[in-house]
């Protein structure tokens, strides 16, 4: 029996591959500029199984090991969907840790392995959803795995609110025993890139998104509640207002709009049915600066959530850490 930990770990547009030695220390990673997006495109998965061999190879050459030290290998993410290396279907919440570790798929992949590889199921709102209640239905995977070690570290002494911002925007809601009631998604990421790089509005913050060092509160705070009051197109349209008119720094209207573009995200947490969140929930905000600033000041300025806290940055992904819990107790 090996010493070792592999964990996958599979997106839209890449995937990456970590090794664990038998202390839990993380000695080496891997990835591969490939992900589920390249299936959709080919209509095969070829590429990323390519993509998760060669992750896979690396880790074994840059740790100076074999297959023989290795006992276990765990995947989470998008490989565990339709067009990823195999598919597991989504446990319905409730769901916590032991539901995912019962819930692993033992795979057997020749092909990219010859190890069996346990696959992490990701996560659906309902069980059987009506199509009426379509707008209170929500899936991931992935984020249950980034929600894991959040759980473990902040859960315990009620509900929690995890919320994961990025390309889409992921709220998860935690009950008090630490089990995900549910999740809301949203494109914010998607919709930011989109209006800052292809609309009239690129000119006004001169194609560039807003920095951790150009940050500035105020001007999201004035995107955010401007989105909530006249909605996100009007929001977004008063940054060229706020461009021709008022000669305001471009660095700072790159701001207005992250903020108006998440307080469109504020709206959907307190009109959506698919989370039902306590009043006050404490709230855990984990991701990259500028996007985690953002929305815990949008968050708390709303005065709708409890406390607010934002993760400190990790060189681990949260991914890994909740794959690697998940291998250790499988």
């Amino acid at each position: 029996m090996g010493s070792y930990v592999i964990t996958l770990d599979g997106g839209t547009t890449n995937t990456r591959a970590f090794l664990w030695d038998s202390e839990g220390n993380l000695v080496h990673r891997a990835g591969e500029e490939t992900g589920v997006r390249n299936t959709a495109i080919d209509g095969h998965n070829g590429r990323l199984r390519q993509a998760v061999k060669a992750c896979l190879e690396r880790l074994l050459d840059a740790g100076r090991i074999g297959y023989g030290d290795v006992d276990r290998i765990v995947a989470s993410g998008m490989l565990s969907s339709e067009v990823g290396i195999a598919e597991v279907p989504h446990l319905a919440a409730p769901a916590a840790a032991e539901d995912f570790i019962r819930g692993a798929k033992r795979v057997e992949l020749p092909e990219l392995c010859p190890l069996p590889v346990y696959i992490v199921p990701g996560l659906k709102n309902r069980a059987e959803p009506a199509a009426a209640e379509f707008e209170a239905m929500d899936i991931m995977r992935g984020e249950e795995t980034e929600s894991l070690p959040l759980i473990r570290r902040y859960g315990g002494g009620g509900p929690l609110l995890l919320v994961l911002p990025g390309s889409h925007n992921k709220f998860v809601a935690v009950d008090a025993r630490g089990a995900i009631t549910g999740c809301l998604t949203t494109i914010s990421g998607e919709l930011l890139s989109a209006i800052t790089t292809g609309t009239i509005l690129a000119d006004a913050v001169g194609r560039q998104f807003a920095s951790p060092a150009d940050y500035d509160r105020e001007m999201v705070l004035a995107g955010s509640r401007n989105s909530l009051t006249t909605g996100l197109g009007r929001a977004c349209f008063s940054g060229r207002i706020l461009d021709r008119f008022f000669a305001v720094d471009k660095r700072k209207i790159a701001s207005y709009l992250l903020g108006a573009v998440y307080g469109e995200d504020l709206h959907a947490l307190l009109g959506s049915t698919a989370l039902n969140l306590p009043k006050d929930v404490r709230t855990v905000i984990a991701g990259k600066k500028p996007l985690s600033t953002a929305m815990a000041d949008i968050l708390s300025d709303s005065g709708a959530f409890g406390e607010v806290v934002t993760v400190p940055d990790s060189d681990i992904p949260l991914a890994a850490q909740g794959a690697y819990y998940i291998a250790t107790q499988i």
